[in-house]
């Protein structure tokens, strides 16, 4: 993430904490916003599975079934829930539904990335594989997740609101596995 992005994101969360958009709360929804991201996941790998399984189309009676966008949708949505999952974990409380999407993943750099906060939790994943190995790979990692929910977050924009863009099986496939390394490795912090 460069660095402007990272200003941004800093400034944008501060103005909204002094507005009371963000506040610090006692955690209530952790489990609500995992549930949600695990049947978001789950309706993504069994819409994935029916756009490319002929004989499952047939067998339930849908020929030429085609939900590739609605993957899209379905595992965007999957990482959404996890990061304010991790948010609402830390209390963190996003009060508002204007541009939550973009409130929230602002927050997960303000909290998490910019303070190094994600990177120390992913780096204890790593610390079997020497302390310096085990920090360059929890920075990497903290820095691929973040990237990977804002193209997420950008493909679902454009998927779902730009008009004459195809969504295409390799599309769906990559949004599909980055939901799910998101879920997963996110999930891993929760646990601790």
């Amino acid at each position: 993430l460069d660095e402007k992005k990272i200003e941004n994101a800093k400034r944008r969360i501060k103005a909204l904490i002094e507005k009371k958009t963000i506040e610090k709360e006692q955690p209530k929804y952790v489990d609500f916003f995992l549930n949600n991201a695990k049947n978001s996941l789950s309706v993504a790998t069994l819409l994935f599975k029916v756009s490319t399984e002929n004989n499952l189309q047939r067998s339930l009676g849908l020929p030429d079934f085609n939900g590739l966008l609605w993957v899209i949708n379905a595992s965007y949505y999957s990482m959404f829930y996890t990061a304010r999952a991790l948010l609402e974990n830390e209390g963190i409380k996003i009060k508002t539904q204007l541009a939550v999407h973009a409130v929230t993943y602002d927050a997960l750099i303000y909290y998490f990335y910019a303070t190094g906060k994600l990177q120390k939790k992913l780096i204890e994943d790593f610390t079997e594989a020497g302390e310096e190995a085990a920090e360059i790979l929890g920075n990497e990692k903290a820095k691929e997740l973040i990237e990977e929910y804002f193209l997420e977050k950008k493909k679902r924009g454009q998927f779902t609101y730009e008009m004459g863009v195809i969504a295409i099986q390799q599309k769906a496939q990559i949004s599909l596995e980055r939901a799910r390394r998101f879920n997963q490795e996110i999930r891993k912090i929760l646990k601790r």
